[in-house]
């Protein structure tokens, strides 16, 4: 199930905006002057859907409408104080809000089925990537206290501490794929009948196919050279002796690299665009298991002999680039709506002019949908027609 249209009536006490979200190229953009609410519709899209109720004390609005593809089912929020709001089922008398359920053009007693509110909930993701999103609270330990106590750190640094983690557990799941087969293996070569119609060609080509996922993935750093040697096979070694063993060697090798394919496309992609972006600067990143992000210089200065970089050399607009992409990426579940709110801050405009392109590929990879608003006429650039424009009412 899918968001397909949200509206806002009485916004501010002003504004009525309806939002059709592009259900097939999965992007859309909203636009207008400052005031008229973007960032507020954003807020109380995801307030509902992830049960941050007391946001919406500080948003003054008559109702909130989701429409959904599923042409069934629709929700109206409504804040109780309202002159369109009756005392009827679903209330939430702590935040004085109203939900009300529509399903097949019938009102649901979500006091007699309060589940159904749930439940629905539970089928769409959304995620809200802030404006402010160089900083993330992160627990650090108290030395005197031997507690954790939540502080401020560098989003970039948390999320490098993170992507290390996730390779590390990729690598563990590898390494126990790994443990089984390689101890099954024999037993497995004896019993193993390899296909009548497989041909030495076609072995040598897997082979070939072997090593490239496996330079691949050494490039990424998810494995190492001396983790993962290189197998020289000739041609002259293949014969029906040795075939059986071959087709259940590359068999195993298959499934264990296949641990790797998800967060090897989405390291490579982040690192193709980030690297474009910094390239400019004289900049790289690349990544580790023990170090998560790893920042490099390429300019050679008579100042330092140090190469390395730490999160906090990075401008600003380029840990806004990475914190995003990376949050894209790797922060939000396949099949959410996600919203983002100004995604041109701090960004130069060359940078803003490929903003697009690159999240029609990430939306790709990662089966995502987008709404984002905007005051970029570079982030949109001639893609009009996804737009939404935000207008003020007419007199």
């Amino acid at each position: 199930m899918r968001i397909k249209q949200i509206s806002v009536n009485g916004l501010f006490g002003i504004f009525d905006h309806v939002i059709p979200l592009n259900m097939d190229e999965r992007i859309t953009i909203i636009h207008g002057p400052n005031g008229f609410g973007k960032t507020a519709i954003l807020r109380i899209l995801n307030s509902f859907f992830n049960s941050r109720y007391s946001e919406f004390r500080n948003i003054p609005f008559k109702n909130f409408r989701v429409e959904f593809d599923d042409d069934t089912s629709i929700i109206d929020i409504i804040p109780k104080n309202s002159d369109n709001a009756d005392d009827f089922q679903g209330n939430f008398k702590r935040y004085n809000i109203l939900f009300i359920l529509y399903q097949n053009s019938e009102m649901v007693n979500l006091q007699q089925k309060p589940e159904s509110l749930e439940e629905l909930k539970k089928n769409i993701n959304i995620r809200l990537i802030e404006s402010q999103r160089l900083l993330n609270f992160a627990p650090k330990r108290s030395l005197r206290l031997s507690a954790e106590k939540p502080s401020m750190v560098s989003t970039v640094s948390a999320y490098s501490d993170e992507i290390a983690q996730l390779m590390q557990d990729k690598f563990k799941e590898y390494g126990t794929i790994s443990q089984f087969l390689d101890r099954t293996f024999p037993i497995r070569v004896v019993k193993h009948q390899p296909s009548a119609d497989l041909t030495d060609e076609q072995l040598r080509h897997q082979l070939n196919e072997l090593e490239v996922t496996r330079s691949r993935l050494i490039e990424v750093g998810l494995l190492d050279k001396e983790e993962d040697s290189e197998v020289q096979i000739q041609p002259q070694d293949i014969d029906e002796s040795t075939k059986n063993a071959l087709s259940v060697y590359i068999e195993d090798m298959e499934k264990k690299l296949s641990v790797f394919a998800e967060i090897a496309s989405k390291i490579e992609l982040l690192k193709k665009i980030i690297n474009n972006k910094f390239a400019y600067s004289y900049k790289e990143i690349n990544f580790s298991k023990e170090k998560g992000f790893i920042f490099t210089t390429l300019y050679n200065s008579s100042l330092t002999d140090s190469t390395s970089l730490s999160a906090t050399d990075l401008s600003s607009g380029e840990q806004h680039e990475l914190v995003l992409l990376y949050e894209l990426l790797f922060k939000v579940k396949p099949n959410s709506l996600v919203l983002i709110d100004e995604p041109e801050l701090s960004l130069h405009v060359g940078w803003q002019v490929q903003f697009l392109k690159d999240l029609q590929e990430i939306t790709q990879l990662a089966d995502l949908d987008i709404l984002m608003a905007t005051h970029s006429p570079d982030i949109i650039q001639d893609r009009w027609d996804l737009t939404v424009e935000l207008k003020r009412p007419e007199k």
